[in-house]
């Protein structure tokens, strides 16, 4: 096993590189904000735009069972439009 002197050199370095890590992201979430801001100045909702990103990513069939059950719960909640 590594000595003391290296082993916090490495352990250093490793939080070192999450710290960087979680300033870019950081800056990435600003950026998105940002995004989201601009969008809903010309007229777009940003709650359903996060819905449409969800969405887009989900597994196509499983997007499908899920809207399936979404109707089905709607129309037993009286909510079916």
């Amino acid at each position: 096993m590594a000595d003391d002197s290296t082993t916090a050199k490495i352990l250093r370095q490793h939080i070192e590189a999450v710290e960087r890590l979680l300033e870019e992201r950081k800056g990435l979430n600003e950026d998105i904000k940002d995004r989201f801001s601009a969008a809903k100045a010309e007229g777009f909702d940003p709650v359903i735009m996060k819905e449409m990103i969800k969405r887009r990513a989900m597994d196509r069939q499983k997007l499908a069972e899920r809207e399936a059950l979404i109707e089905t719960y709607s129309v037993q909640l009286g909510l079916e439009f």
